[in-house]
C-alpha cells in the first residue's frame, strides 16, 4: 500500500494542485491528510473540495482546522492568523464548515507500522521543533513510523537502540528514506501550502508500506497565483509575501 502524505495545505490551491499533478493518482494507492487544510491562504472550499474528491483514507484535523470552523476561537494565533481564521469562517460553505468540524484529532493509527498527528502523538497542538520535543514525541509512539505535521518544516528523526539524530532534507527535488528495523521514525513531510523552510516549492511525501520507505518530494507551483488570490480576498500582504521566500 502506497499512502499520499499531504500536510498543512492552509487553502492554497495552486500547490495543492501542483502536488497531485506531480503524483497522480497510479502512483499511490490511498490519500492520508496531516490537517491545517485551511488557514492564511484564500481558497479553503476549493482545497477541501478537492480533497474530499479524492476520497482519502483519512485526513486529520489540525488547529487551523478547529479555528476557521469556530471549533476553536484563535486566541492563542498572532493577529494575523487570527485575521485569517476569521476570514475562513465567513467564507466556508456550510457543508465545508461541519465537515472540518468532525474530523478527528490525531495520533490515528493507519497500519499495523504507521501513525499520524499533526502537532505531536501526545498533544494535536506541540509543535515538534528539536531534539527533547522529538524525543518525548518518540517515548509516546504506539508504531514504527509516526508522520506528523503542524511545523512547516521537513525533518527526520530517528530512534534506535544506539540511534538518536535528526536532519532536514534540503535543495532535493527528491529524497527516499528507508524505514530500517530496529529504529522508530519521527517525520514531517513539510507543508503543500505554505514551506518555511526557506523553500518555496510545495511538500509533500509518499509512504510505501511493503518496500517500507518513505520518498520526500518538492515541487514548484505558481505562488504569483496563490499570492494574487490572496491580495483579492483582502487577506493581509503579508500571508501573500512569505509564500515567495518560503518562510
Amino acid at each position: 500500500m502506497r499512502y499520499l502524505v499531504l500536510s498543512d495545505i492552509h487553502a492554497n490551491i495552486d500547490a495543492l494542485e501542483s502536488v497531485l499533478a506531480a503524483a497522480p493518482s497510479g502512483t499511490w494507492d490511498r490519500v492520508i491528510v496531516l490537517g491545517d487544510l485551511v488557514g492564511y491562504g484564500a481558497e479553503p472550499n476549493a482545497v477541501i473540495d478537492r480533497i474530499r474528491a479524492l476520497d482519502p483514507l483519512v485526513v486529520i484535523r489540525g488547529n487551523h482546522d478547529k479555528a476557521g470552523s469556530g471549533l476553536d476561537d484563535g486566541s492563542s494565533f498572532n493577529h494575523v492568523a487570527r485575521m485569517a481564521a476569521l476570514w475562513t469562517l465567513e467564507a466556508l460553505s456550510t457543508d465545508n464548515r461541519e465537515y472540518l468540524r468532525a474530523l478527528p484529532q490525531g495520533p490515528v493509527v493507519i497500519d499495523d507500522a504507521l501513525e499520524i498527528c499533526h502537532g505531536a502523538p501526545f498533544d494535536e497542538d506541540h509543535y515538534i521543533f528539536d531534539g527533547d520535543d522529538a524525543s518525548r514525541a518518540l517515548d509516546a509512539l504506539t508504531r514504527q513510523v509516526c508522520l506528523f505535521g503542524h511545523t512547516h518544516l521537513p525533518v527526520v528523526f530517528r530512534r534506535g537502540v544506539e540511534v538518536f539524530d535528526g536532519f532536514m532534507p534540503q535543495g532535493s527535488d527528491l529524497m527516499t528514506l528507508p524505514i530500517e528495523g530496529g529504529l522508530s521514525y519521527l517525520v514531517n513531510v513539510g507543508s503543500v501550502g505554505q514551506p518555511r523552510d526557506g523553500d518555496p516549492r510545495a511538500a509533500f511525501g509518499i509512504y510505501d508500506a511493503d518496500a517500507p520507505s518513505l520518498v520526500l518530494r518538492r515541487v514548484a507551483y505558481p505562488v504569483d497565483a496563490a499570492q494574487r488570490r490572496i491580495l483579492n480576498a483582502g487577506l493581509p500582504a503579508s500571508l501573500a509575501n512569505r509564500l515567495a521566500i518560503g518562510r
